[in-house]
């Protein structure tokens, strides 16, 4: 219980700056942020297969709801916010019903690398107006950047000091175990209410406990794409961070048990007005230390306490500090690691990550992810239809990969132009369909090394073949 109460308090310590900060990125007052690191965490620590797994929100899943929020009208956002964490929760929930974990590998490598850092760009273009003290528009990531530029004739040089001395102040306590975002915060607070700057401060933050709110029935259609998306990344996110601190001693999270968890803590969330929730990879982190689940509930007890007793002291927090702390975390996002490791195993990858990139950088972040899905899909499809056809030292050709309607008179063709009376190796061809097998009958006899499958759907076709043949020759 010691380390449970003491890992704790002390993701608390980061979760709960972080959920306000991230709370402004959708555009949302800042305690949105607060509920978010209360119901969903809670309701994790229940239901959830990790044992250190945080779940309150993250820098993404706050891109895509304020991405999502944008399309209504201003008065309408907190009833799309509830009804987007109530979509993606049901969506969540009908997924673990019907067993879809394995939609989590949708998402690969370079279209994950590439949302991040298009997704951190982003966050950090929106953050300008805040950091800067200056006016600023637009949607997409060059429309925000150039806004925030055409204004540089007015920046707040108080609000760019405050904002700076934060960042580096942020980066600095990162060499250190010292919770840098609730340094940050409280350094920001003791600066707003002292009035040594003249910078944009909070304002009032209701306290109390999250009231329920009904979703709106109208906005159902036009957010659902959007809840899908969410959904999806709050799954990937969230299960990328558990399997990546899971010791070597305990069992990853189970895919479909944490869709059910998932759904429901932002099923739950969405009822008390919380953003859309997932695992975050760096409170995570933080909550390590854990001996069970208990230490989430912990975390979300002292959001509990904040709420009721400390929401006062956020008055005087600058508008400048939450700027810098989704600063840092945007990023946190953009790292060349992840393509440098993909570009040294295949550049192609590197290729499907920088389009996902762009995508997410003039699209938006959810049209972006598309994009990568629609790019990564489309390049497995091109392997498909090429399978390597080479031939051996020892004059047979080889063939590698599944063969199907759509690749065996490609593949049939490039055979018999290396060799018009071939000896095929089909040891690297586990699986051929209806069309491949009738394609490729004729030269059945010649073939080595079949696997199971193909071995007995040749064995059929020539079968019907040798069927039909007797019965020419007795109708004769």
């Amino acid at each position: 219980m010691r380390k449970d109460a003491l890992a704790g308090v002390a993701t608390a310590a980061v979760v709960i700056p972080q959920s306000m900060a991230y709370a402004t990125i959708a555009g949302l007052p800042v305690e949105v942020g607060l509920y978010t690191a209360l119901v969903p965490l809670l309701v994790y620590a229940l239901l959830g297969t990790s044992r250190a797994l945080s779940v309150s929100t993250t820098s993404t899943l706050a891109a895509l709801t304020g991405a999502a929020v944008a399309t209504v009208p201003p008065d309408q956002a907190m009833a799309a916010t509830t009804t987007l964490a109530l979509l993606a929760g049901g969506l969540l929930l009908a997924a673990g019903v019907l067993r879809l974990g394995f939609l989590a590998d949708f998402i690969s490598h370079p279209v994950l690398a590439g949302f991040k850092a298009g997704t951190g760009l982003l966050i950090a273009a929106g953050q300008l107006g805040k950091v800067l003290g200056v006016e600023q528009t637009g949607d997409s990531f060059f429309a925000k950047t150039r806004s925030a530029l055409s204004h540089l004739g007015d920046i707040s040089w108080p609000t760019a000091a405050l904002a700076a001395a934060t960042v580096a102040g942020l980066f600095a306590l990162k060499r250190t175990k010292i919770p840098g975002a609730l340094v940050a915060v409280g350094a920001g607070i003791v600066v707003g209410a002292a009035g040594l700057l003249d910078v944009a401060l909070t304002g009032t933050v209701p306290g109390g406990l999250p009231t329920p709110a009904a979703p709106d029935l109208g906005l159902i259609g036009p957010l659902l794409p959007a809840a899908a998306g969410i959904a999806l990344m709050s799954f990937v996110e969230s299960i990328a961070a558990g399997r990546a601190i899971a010791h070597s001693d305990e069992p990853e999270p189970n895919a479909d048990r944490e869709l059910i968890a998932l759904g429901a803590a932002n099923f739950a969330g969405g009822v008390f007005r919380s953003l859309p929730a997932g695992g975050g990879l760096s409170q995570t982190a933080v909550n390590d230390t854990a001996e069970t689940k208990r230490a989430g509930a912990l975390t979300a007890l002292v959001t509990l306490a904040t709420l009721l007793f400390l929401t006062s002291v956020f008055a005087d927090l600058p508008q400048a500090t939450l700027g810098a702390l989704v600063l840092v975390s945007a990023v946190g996002l953009i790292q060349l690691e992840p393509f440098r490791q993909i570009g040294e195993i295949h550049r192609r990858g590197v290729a499907l990550g920088l389009l996902t990139m762009l995508g997410v950088l003039t699209l938006g972040v959810l049209q972006g992810v598309l994009v990568g899905v629609l790019a990564s899909m489309l390049s497995l499809v091109h392997a498909l239809n090429h399978p390597q056809v080479t031939r051996l030292e020892t004059g047979e050709i080889k063939v590698v990969g599944p063969l199907y309607f759509a690749n065996v008179q490609r593949v049939k063709r490039r055979v018999l132009e290396l060799d018009p009376e071939p000896v095929l190796d089909m040891s690297a061809v586990h699986g051929i369909d209806v069309t491949a097998a009738l394609v490729l009958e004729e030269l059945a006899p010649r073939m080595q090394g079949l696997n199971p499958q193909p071995r007995e759907l040749l064995r059929r076709v020539q079968s019907r073949a040798n069927a039909a043949a007797n019965s020419r020759s007795t109708s004769k």
